[in-house]
């Protein structure tokens, strides 16, 4: 049987050109016409989700959102005509694993998928074998996607979630931005180090206390620091 995909546009001429050539590649695949009628699905049930940003009603933005607050992980490809770094950043910041412009070509949109999927079945079988990891009163549930600290479980976007655990299993361990990148993002061209930072921030914001565990030193990259536990 083959990956389940959803495609979430209100364009139907471009929701039925994917469809067709993702059914060539042997996916199953379902439509939406609003981010309304995807969210009336079991999102849970699909392997991957293509999703328009600027529809009529409730945005991609909105939707990807909404489905990380209810811990709904299923990966998440935006597909937008706003290009803008600014844009991109704004996608990954509410759980988008991925980010494709307008206008697209189907083999982009085909490696995409398949590189997301091929992320996601790789993450799922290192979670497998360790459930959590802990440092105090910092938890990682790699089964749940969750982190808790002090026993208050922090709301992170799976691209957070992903970067703290790289950083947190290999604890005093330095990282390059474009060391990240490569463990993270490998099939990913357009990330950017300026990316990994925007991360960072936001994932040091929710950390509160705990912020200074992800240290950095200008021009060499940042590292998990037990130091500060």
């Amino acid at each position: 049987m083959g990956k389940r995909v959803l495609i979430v546009d209100d364009d139907t001429s471009i929701a039925e050109i994917l469809e067709f050539n993702l059914k060539n590649e042997g996916y199953e695949v379902e439509t939406a016409v609003s981010a309304e009628d995807a969210l009336k699905k079991s999102l849970d049930n699909f392997h991957i989700i293509l999703l328009d940003v600027m529809m009529g009603g409730m945005s991609g933005y909105k939707m990807a959102e909404k489905m990380r607050q209810e811990e709904i992980v299923t990966p998440i490809i935006f597909i937008t005509a706003k290009d803008t770094e600014n844009e991109m950043l704004t996608g990954f910041s509410v759980g988008a694993d991925d980010y494709i412009s307008k206008p697209f070509s189907i083999k982009e949109v085909i490696a995409r998928v398949k590189a997301v999927l091929k992320r996601s079945e790789k993450q799922s079988i290192t979670d497998e074998k360790e459930d959590k990891l802990s440092y105090g009163n910092l938890i990682l549930d790699f089964n749940l996607k969750e982190l808790s600290v002090n026993n208050k479980k922090i709301q992170l976007t799976k691209t957070e979630f992903e970067l703290l655990t790289l950083l947190a299993k290999h604890p005093d361990r330095m990282f390059s931005r474009e060391s990240i990148i490569n463990k993270l993002w490998s099939e990913t061209p357009y990330i950017t180090e300026r990316t990994i930072d925007v991360h960072i921030t936001r994932l040091r914001k929710k950390m509160g206390n705990y912020a200074s565990v992800i240290s950095n030193k200008t021009g060499y990259g940042y590292w998990f620091n037990t130091d500060d536990l």
